[in-house]
């Protein structure tokens, strides 16, 4: 058992470090969850400060907590998590490896789920980065009332939830096509365009519920902010996080294990 498990541990910390080897990605995550941050905060900070009387900061408090919370868990956040699970996912078939770590003689099933743990770390600490600049900016340039500990405690646990699914099943996705650029395209285009019009579609009734996007909107804490809301049991919204987070993960173990080496 003690064998298993350092073995297990000398897998993710081998693909933790092949993920941070990758600066591009990883740099081109963070650009897409940092970059809106700051450039909107500053911008807001600038003018408030040439003119405050007619300017005010609205990236604060209340308000600016919930755009936060709706730019990293929903559009800049899951976009990250998304580059890098597939980069988890198909990075040994792009790098032309595959061949190499299939012949260690570990089992595939084995060697697919180490790319998990390792690629939510990365995209945790990513998505964490983001949260702790915008957290900065909701308290330091409060003229307002601010979220109280529980909401902030609430909002990291359900930033990770949100961010960790996209980079699993994105891993599942990639590992499963076996292309970087249809894995990125397919679910981007999913995560920004198809699932907000499909949730938002009030004629599609409880047809919704089986969405990720709605669930997820269902456990989001904080004030909705204009984001739409579907009402479902909470055993619901539990049973249709967890169906996707095997789904995928399992398609893409499938493609793993009877992938030509």
């Amino acid at each position: 058992m003690k064998r298993d498990l350092t073995e297990a541990s000398q897998m993710i910390s081998a693909d933790l470090l092949r993920l941070r080897k990758k600066r591009g990605v990883v740099a081109l995550a963070l650009v897409a969850v940092l970059a809106p941050i700051v450039i909107v905060t500053g911008y807001e900070v600038i003018r408030h400060a040439f003119d405050p009387a007619h300017y005010r900061i609205t990236g604060s408090g209340l308000r600016g907590f919930a755009d936060l919370l709706g730019d990293l868990g929903i559009s800049l956040g899951p976009i990250a998590a998304i580059l890098i699970g597939a980069e988890a996912g198909v990075g040994d078939l792009a790098a032309g490896v595959f061949r190499d770590n299939v012949l260690t003689g570990r089992s595939r099933t084995a060697l697919f789920l180490a790319r998990i743990p390792a690629a939510v770390a990365v995209t945790l600490t990513v998505i964490g980065l983001g949260f702790a600049i915008g957290l900065a900016a909701t308290f330091g340039f409060a003229g307002r009332p601010t979220p109280s500990l529980s909401v902030v405690l609430e909002a990291a646990a359900w930033l990770a939830l949100a961010n960790a699914a996209a980079c699993v099943i994105t891993l599942g996705l990639g590992s499963l096509t076996g292309s970087r650029p249809v894995t990125i395209t397919a679910l981007v285009s999913w995560q920004l365009v198809l699932s907000p019009l499909i949730v938002g579609a009030v004629s599609l009734g409880s047809l919704r519920r089986g969405l990720l996007g709605a669930a997820l909107l269902f456990f989001k804490p904080g004030p909705a902010n204009g984001a739409p809301v579907i009402v479902m049991p909470v055993a619901s919204a539990v049973v249709v996080t967890i169906g996707w987070l095997l789904v995928l993960p399992a398609l893409g173990a499938w493609r793993m294990r009877t992938r030509d080496a």
